[in-house]
């Protein structure tokens, strides 16, 4: 039966070989280099199969960085599993250290803190930017001023004649 299905797959030009599947159930693909029945010839494609169809728009980390790279062509064989687990279980290792690493920081400069090593910082309750018009104040001015994502509009007229 798949002696069948592959001739039919090559005779309307359609020849890809399942290289894998990740731990997401995504499945991987190469379409081979191969000529179609006018001789033209194709080139080799890889190719990746959703594990959910209805989600069809990738994202980066949407699949392994190992299968990643082999889709984009930066590697030439797809990865074993024993190379995913293990990547897998090195990544795992390195969360745990950066947690740990991060909380022996601030347990050293709550230590600094205390003993008066280094400077509390000062929290500044600033309103505006410092360039614009109108910093610290709190009404309204006639003239249009932005502060980042604010924008206040104001009222414009134009120049006299002269």
């Amino acid at each position: 039966m798949s002696r069948i299905v592959g001739a039919l797959r090559r005779t309307f030009g359609i020849v890809r070989d399942h290289v894998g599947t990740d731990t997401l159930g995504n499945k991987y693909y190469i379409i081979p280099e191969q000529k179609t029945w006018t001789g033209r010839l194709v080139r080799a494609k890889r190719m990746v199969e959703a594990a959910n169809p209805t989600e069809f728009e990738y994202t980066e980390g949407n699949i392994p960085m190992e299968w990643d790279a082999w889709i984009r062509g930066r590697r030439k064989e797809p990865p074993s599993i024993e190379e995913l687990l293990k990547n897998e279980t090195y990544r795992e290792q390195i969360k745990v250290k950066a947690k740990e690493l991060e909380e022996r920081d601030l347990a050293l400069l709550a230590k600094e803190y205390e003993e008066g090593l280094v400077a509390t910082p000062a929290k500044t309750l600033a309103t505006g930017h410092a360039a614009s018009s109108n910093f610290g104040k709190q009404e309204i001015s006639e003239e249009p001023t932005s502060t980042a994502n604010e924008f206040q509009p104001g009222s414009w007229m134009p120049n006299p004649k002269k």
